[in-house]
């Protein structure tokens, strides 16, 4: 059940990683945030028309603040790391997230350090490392702040999530629903003040605004918050990786770009921190009492 769960949640870091390509390729240029927004509200909306579930008690403030860690704020940030950033240092940062939610794992929810998270993360951050990073490229304060603190955006927001738990009688969709509603109403002001509307939407711009909204916005993060419910921390965190390397992977195939040997052992690394990260750790073996009693009298 643990695998088959994995996998299924697999899919949102997957469809994730397809925004580089749609944005790149169908969406207008100079209008990331009204990307996000898009991304996010509509997909909201329609959760919430769907389910017909709003938060109860709590879950209202917990929803927002959850909203705006994983989608709101996550969002601008991660653009600013993109502008201001080769995308290969931005897409680094972004796979340091498994070593910043070990960290959270101590600090917030109190449990020992997970230090097999921390090795396979490593291990994952230099296979990324190896698959999109330039020798060339260049460094921006701003945008190295951008990165990790969108890193980081997001580790919180799913350390918070295991936290809190699941809310009560609702569904992995309403719950999606909530949170990317909260993030898009936070996007809603600062993408009109900041950028406004693209003028002049073409039809492959509207088909990728409805991929986004659709498979990267309503089906992803369905499957992703349905999976931080019961997935184990240690086993989810890794999963971002598959992000960068889904990218790495469909500019290769639908762009021409070619990958050189040393990206090829960065992508096997990072797998296998994927794969690694998802094998659960040996419990010592406990014999039982009578055996320990004969061992003591030997």
């Amino acid at each position: 059940m643990h695998l088959r769960d994995t996998l299924i949640t697999a899919i949102a870091p997957i469809a994730w990683g397809t925004t580089y390509i749609v944005t790149t390729e169908l969406l207008p240029d100079g209008h990331p945030l009204f990307a996000s927004l898009v991304r996010a509200l509509p997909a909201g909306l329609i959760a919430l028309a769907l389910t017909r579930q709003l938060p109860q008690g709590a879950w209202w403030w917990k929803s927002l603040v959850l909203g705006v860690l994983n989608i709101g704020a996550f969002f601008p940030l991660l653009f600013i790391a993109a502008y201001r950033l080769p995308g290969g240092v931005a897409a680094t940062l972004g796979a340091a997230q498994p070593l910043i939610v070990a960290v959270l794992i101590v600090v917030i929810l109190h449990q020992s350090a997970p230090w097999r998270l921390v090795a396979w993360g490593l291990v994952g951050a230099l296979g990324v490392a190896l698959v999109v990073l330039r020798a060339s490229a260049q460094l921006d304060t701003i945008g190295l702040i951008a990165g990790l603190g969108g890193t980081a955006s997001m580790a919180l927001g799913v350390i918070l999530s295991k936290h809190w738990g699941k809310p009560p009688a609702a569904s992995a969709l309403s719950y999606a629903g909530w949170l990317l509603t909260a993030g898009g109403l936070f996007l809603l002001p600062i993408t009109l003040l900041a950028e406004g509307t693209p003028g002049g939407v073409t039809s492959p711009a509207i088909a990728g605004y409805t991929w986004l909204g659709i498979v990267g916005g309503i089906v992803a993060y369905t499957l992703w918050f349905r999976g931080i419910r019961i997935v184990p921390i240690t086993s989810l965190a890794v999963l971002g990786l598959l992000s960068p390397l889904t990218a790495a992977l469909l500019g290769a195939l639908l762009l021409g770009e070619r990958f050189s040997p040393l990206q090829l052992l960065g992508f096997g690394l990072a797998l296998t921190a994927i794969v690694g990260a998802q094998i659960p750790p040996r419990k010592p073996s406990v014999a039982p009492a009578g055996e320990r009693r004969d061992r003591r009298d030997q």
